[in-house]
């Protein structure tokens, strides 16, 4: 074999060579990365949780071998201190909306990889790029259907205000999200136009009802039990809490129109040990089928709006996503900016007298 052969036939060798290498690099950077023996769910737990396991975490450990561990409470301080120690126990955690907000200023979150979470049928609302949007709910009116019977509910805040036409025993929550909005859309002002609030505005509309309301609550079931034992004909409350006594039986009536929506979040901490199995898990509480189930359990829908399509009729009518149209957002990133300000107006207005 001549010289000019040989090295022609090496040239290619090591062109192969480096193909192979290529490829190789190529598939492994593609490949899914090691399964860890467990990820570390952290959330609010009670029904909460045992809806999730049922919806979201059997199916998931069935499906990639990977044991769910849930921890809880949701506590924004813990979160910044794992991220701050390098020390990240959770692979996920729930996260409230103002939270939510801050912790993405502060660079305590993951982004979420939009090559693995699908969120091409969520609104536009629900397209934060480091909070995933597990689920929506409202504030809305309760009311008792046999003191209003036959659709003769208030069907706005300004009916709500209106204390002649609709008159009973009222119970509102006992802080300022909600009835600043409340408030100000009795007072005139379009669902899209509350924000920056007008707090002057606001707490003047409020003066007017404060003597009539007989409870201010404080906690999520204590406006559905208010209702069930007649100590109001009228609440404000979640809807799920409402959803909850109506399944049972309760006679008690929603009123959607002018609801006040909120999202449930979840997000992974900076340096969790997991992020792509992170990432699987928020995939999996994105499939439309698996938040129909989550949904029948507590009245708390998935951002995934086709969801809806895989909702037993039944369960459909108390959905929030059912009635978007008719309800607006709470401004998570408004009170990230004012919640502390509110709060402190909300406390004096609370200890006047009147």
């Amino acid at each position: 074999m001549d010289m000019k052969r040989l090295h022609r036939r090496h040239a290619l060798s090591l062109l192969g060579g480096a193909a192979a290498v290529g490829a190789t690099g190529s598939a492994f950077a593609q490949a899914e990365p090691p399964k860890p023996a467990q990820l570390v769910v952290n959330h609010s737990g009670g029904s909460m949780g045992t809806a999730m396991r049922k919806a979201f975490f059997n199916g998931f450990e069935k499906k990639y071998g990977i044991k769910v561990v849930e921890t809880s409470p949701v506590d924004f301080g813990k979160l910044r201190a794992m991220v701050d120690s390098g020390n990240v126990e959770w692979d996920l955690t729930e996260i409230g909306g103002q939270d939510a907000i801050r912790a993405g200023k502060a660079n305590l979150l993951e982004k979420i990889d939009t090559k693995v979470v699908d969120r091409s049928k969520y609104p536009a609302t629900a397209q934060n790029p480091y909070v995933f949007a597990s689920s929506v709910y409202t504030t809305i009116m309760g009311f008792r259907n046999d003191v209003f019977k036959n659709g003769s509910q208030p069907k706005s805040w300004a009916d709500w205000w209106d204390v002649k036409k609709f008159p009973g025993a009222r119970s509102m929550r006992n802080h300022p999200t909600d009835n600043l909005e409340f408030a100000l859309i009795a007072d005139g002002v379009p669902k899209d136009k509350l924000y920056p609030i007008d707090f002057d505005r606001a707490f003047k509309k409020l003066d007017q009802i404060k003597p009539h309301i007989t409870v201010w609550w404080s906690t999520g079931q204590q406006p559905a039990q208010l209702l069930l034992d007649k100590e109001v004909v009228l609440a404000t409350g979640w809807n799920g809490r409402f959803y909850d006594i109506i399944k049972k039986g309760a006679p008690v009536g929603i009123e959607w129109s002018e609801g006040a929506l909120k999202q449930g979040s979840f997000a992974i901490p900076r340096g969790a040990k997991s992020p792509y199995w992170a990432n699987k898990m928020l995939a999996e509480l994105a499939i439309p089928q698996q938040q129909a189930v989550y949904a029948s359990e507590l009245g708390y829908p998935g951002l995934n709006l086709e969801s809806l399509n895989f909702v037993d009729p039944k369960v459909k009518p108390f959905l929030p996503t059912a009635y978007l149209d008719q309800q607006f957002w709470i401004s998570d990133e408004w009170y990230a900016e004012n919640g502390t300000k509110a709060a402190e107006l909300w406390n004096a207005w609370m200890l006047k007298k009147g």
